[in-house]
């Protein structure tokens, strides 16, 4: 990360020549402009940048249309205006000469843009702010990586890609050594655009990798999110390769995006362990806490009543859907465990460290929308005191529990009639992300696949 002023010597040094100025889409991508890096001193730092509305209306193919809490057409695809977060301004070292700061989306009369995905975080970060509290998060994210480039792979139809790896790679020191020199680099540009690497390691699909970045506040953890989602695309690009975060991708392990999080009090005191008591009395019965303070049960409890609700956060495309399915090493059941990956909230660590991790999104969510999700949900059995029912040990899909949503139509239908999305996010929030899935699903079901070529091009 840098600071204007340091910005300001780098221009002078010719070191920095543009600047991009980013908003996250519904898509969680970052989308903006890149601006000469002398009118972003002299102008953008003082009134902004105008972007037209659209960018927060529209699907992945940047189709837009009625329906969404903004109708672009109906506005005449006026702008809107993106304030720099001067929090997040850093240079890109796989751009040469280019810094980046992300901004926040407001109305030309000043106001936040409601559902844009920054804003529909610091929604309920605000919430927690009311409270006393403040979240800290982490995201495991993992992509495959494919030696063919992105133009071949369009050309060949996405289909028939050599992946990187030949094999199940998880925990491999040795079967990832081919692709050591592009993630190695990953890594080190990414340390030095100012996130703080933990781990790293090859995983289950031929081609898959992860790596983990250290916690940070839950805003600062989205953004960073968000740079290194663009920045393994832009990386790997130039490496002649390419690469793809989609959740199910083949047949295979899909791409997943645990997200790790826990809550603090304003002077970083932990509150998850505080006073906990394994074996405390949460509403009408005895649950072994597994050293997790009331307040904590409650978060979990909360997770546990929203979670079909709120999948649509977590899961925003039909592909997503093909992730979670029984035998993917993807939860399928609501429940939650001690140290359990069959669970989709898992608890995890001890101490100061105790903490959930949401096992539900995929390498495609967007990580605002995701992480707003799991605090409006953990709000939620914290202000209504939810009891916390036992942990389910062993396969949890094997236990007689209420199943996630099976598909994006389903997973929409219950956000749109969810009152505790209403109460959390508000009327415009839920019918503008309803507005996206829909969009998604009229595609999706406006598209004749190889399936069905497949399956009736001779024999029907």
């Amino acid at each position: 990360m840098i600071t204007v002023d340091q910005l300001r010597a780098d221009v002078a040094a010719d070191a920095v020549d543009n600047v991009i100025v980013a908003v996250p889409d519904l898509q969680g991508r970052l989308q903006g402009s890149r601006l000469d890096a002398h009118h972003f001193l002299d102008e953008t730092l003082r009134s902004g940048f105008p972007a037209c509305v659209y960018l927060l209306a529209t699907d992945v193919d940047m189709n837009t249309g009625p329906g969404y809490a903004l109708d672009a057409a109906a506005a005449g695809f006026g702008d809107m205006l993106l304030v720099p977060d001067l929090a997040t301004l850093r240079r890109l070292p796989w751009d040469d000469g280019t810094a980046l700061v992300i901004a926040d989306a407001r109305w030309p009369g000043g106001g936040p843009v409601p559902f844009a995905p920054r804003q529909v975080l610091r929604a309920q970060l605000d919430r927690l702010a009311d409270r006393g509290l403040v979240a800290l998060a982490g995201t495991e994210l993992e992509f495959l990586l494919f030696t063919d480039t992105f133009q071949q792979a369009h050309a060949r139809d996405y289909r028939d890609l050599a992946a990187a790896t030949r094999h199940n790679v998880d925990y491999s020191l040795t079967g990832v050594t081919e692709i050591d020199p592009v993630v190695r680099r990953i890594r080190r540009e990414m340390r030095r655009a100012g996130l703080r690497m933990e781990s790293a390691r090859g995983e289950c699909h031929p081609g898959q990798y992860e790596m983990v970045f250290r916690y940070a506040d839950a805003l600062t953890t989205c953004d960073n999110h968000a740079v290194y989602k663009t920045g393994v695309r832009q990386i790997v690009t130039q490496e002649g390769l390419s690469v793809t975060f989609m959740a199910k991708y083949d047949a295979g392990e899909g791409n997943s995006c645990h997200v790790h999080l826990s809550l603090r009090h304003v002077d970083g005191t932990p509150v998850f362990t505080d006073g906990a008591d394994a074996g405390t009395v949460i509403g009408d019965g005895r649950v072994d806490l597994a050293g997790m303070s009331p307040l904590m049960a409650h978060f979990v409890a909360g997770q546990l009543a929203c979670l079909r609700e709120f999948t649509l956060l977590q899961a925003p495309n039909v592909n997503s859907y093909k992730r979670l399915a029984p035998g993917a090493f993807a939860p399928t059941q609501v429940a939650w465990g001690r140290d359990n990956r069959t669970c989709p909230i898992r608890v995890v660590g001890v101490g100061d460290s105790l903490r959930i991790e949401h096992r539900v999104a995929g390498g495609d969510a967007n990580p605002y929308t995701a992480v707003a999700a799991v605090l409006a949900a953990g709000l939620h059995g914290i202000d209504h005191e939810l009891p916390l029912e036992p942990a389910v040990a062993g396969d949890a899909s094997a236990v007689e529990r209420p199943r996630l949503p099976a598909s994006l139509a389903e997973a929409v239908r219950l956000w749109e009639a969810s009152e505790a999305a209403q109460k959390a996010f508000g009327s415009d929030v839920v019918a503008h992300y309803a507005a996206a899935a829909r969009a998604e699903l009229d595609a999706f079901a406006a598209t004749v696949t190889d399936w069905e070529r497949r399956r009736g091009f001779e024999r029907l």
